[in-house]
């Protein structure tokens, strides 16, 4: 990966920290389930800001591992919007794991873009 791609992802994810406000008024433990989501994004920003740009398989690993959290919040939602939105950030996220591990943060980039709109919508 090149070191301006995770310069570039780094400021993207400082972005996802600043600009996601989850204020979940949904039912169950929606509220609890999206505050877990929002510090999951947070700690895996602290990961990855440790991870060398020169070294995919860290950034993989790290991408998996996150995907695997995701994927564990959204069995716990009990909010059907929530948990599908829940999967699908897993899902999309273990694509991504797979170009970061190659050295392309395309497609992670794009991921970590989309995630507060999507995943905020579902928190709403």
């Amino acid at each position: 990966m090149r070191y301006g791609t995770a310069v570039r992802l780094a400021h993207g994810l400082a972005l996802l920290g600043a600009a996601w406000t989850l204020t979940g008024c949904g039912a169950g433990n929606t509220d609890e389930v999206c505050a877990d989501t929002k510090k999951a994004f947070q700690q895996y920003l602290t990961q990855v800001r440790t991870v060398s740009a020169n070294d995919p398989a860290q950034w993989r690993q790290a991408t998996d591992q996150f995907a695997g959290r995701i994927d564990g919040l959204a069995r716990q939602a009990e909010d059907e919007k929530l948990k599908k939105a829940l999967k699908t950030e897993a899902t999309r996220l273990r694509g991504a794991a797979a170009g970061v591990g190659t050295g392309d943060a395309s497609q992670l980039n794009a991921v970590m873009s989309d995630a507060p709109d999507r995943i905020g919508k579902a928190c709403d």
